[in-house]
């Protein structure tokens, strides 16, 4: 998917595991399939799952990402009404593997999707109050950090221009460039900004007999626009629970059109980009595209 991916073997993990977590060394290594863009993921015995950039770095920058996720996962636990990630450790570069490494517990679910969620509604509420706990979380005054999600929406302008220039032939992008049009009009927030998860897409979103059980994949947490994390009420959710979860999080139409917004930001940048490597990811972004010309 990426230049510069590196493909990482099951008994590259092992040795990996081995020589670094003694403890672990002979459980079973099984990679794990996910239409993931970031990470790939590697289930080790029951309990562990592994996370290895596809692109890895030794700078110390990257490492400071992933610290920063655990870092975060902690933030999170016993804090929002849904599991999240319990960090175990941090790897090593090694032999075939040439960047730092994660391991979390092992959280069962399903991927939330039309077949795996229940009552739409009920789903709607459940991720709008986890959404609300990550929001309400103290800040300590800090702003935006200016690199992730959750700045002006006009910052996007460049790219959403340039993936739109892409896309003619992937979707309809002359009733897009309006809507995204409608979305920059839309007025700033005045309110402090908030932490955010600020990736709520479907595959980091688990189920279990078909309600949120756990939210996952704290990469993209930060500060900034609250608006972030209505995304999923066009990359997953139908119409009607659209409009629960807007209730439930109590969108002003600034707020619900900034939205839109970042929706469109992640969808069209991911379509051109996944539409002949990630299946799971470009039927993602059509999906989002299509929810939001339908809306009026």
């Amino acid at each position: 998917m990426h230049a510069g991916q590196v493909d990482i073997t099951a008994d590259t993990v092992a040795a990996l595991v081995g020589s670094q977590f003694p403890g672990w060394r002979g459980l079973r290594v099984r990679p794990v399939a996910s239409g993931g863009t970031v990470n790939a993921l590697f289930r080790l015995g029951d309990d562990v799952v592994l996370r290895f950039p596809l692109q890895p770095s030794p700078a110390d920058a990257h490492r400071q990402d992933l610290l920063d996720e655990q870092v975060n996962a902690h933030r999170l636990a016993g804090r929002v009404p849904a599991a999240v990630p319990e960090p175990l450790g941090i790897g090593e570069p090694g032999p075939g593997y040439p960047g730092p490494w994660t391991a979390f517990r092992w959280i069962p679910g399903e991927i939330a999707d039309g077949s795996t969620i229940g009552d739409p509604d009920v789903f709607a509420a459940d991720l709008a109050a986890f959404v609300t706990a990550v929001h309400t979380l103290d800040t300590g005054g800090r702003p935006w950090n200016g690199e992730t999600r959750g700045g002006p929406l006009a910052d996007q302008d460049d790219e959403v221009r340039q993936s739109l220039a892409l896309s003619a032939h992937l979707t309809d992008t002359a009733r897009l460039a309006v809507i995204w049009r409608e979305c920059l009009d839309a007025a700033h927030d005045d309110r402090p900004p908030v932490w955010l998860h600020g990736d709520l897409m479907p595959g980091n979103l688990l189920t279990t007999g078909g309600r949120l059980t756990a939210v996952i994949d704290l990469g993209a947490m930060g500060i900034g626009d609250r608006a972030v994390d209505l995304m999923p009420a066009w990359n997953l959710l139908p119409a009607p629970a659209r409009n629960t979860y807007r209730d439930a999080l109590g969108a002003d139409d600034a707020t619900w059109q900034r939205g839109r917004g970042w929706a469109l930001v992640q969808a069209i940048g991911a379509l051109p980009y996944y539409a002949d490597t990630n299946p799971s990811m470009a039927a993602t972004a059509r999906f989002t595209l299509n929810a939001l010309m339908e809306q009026v």
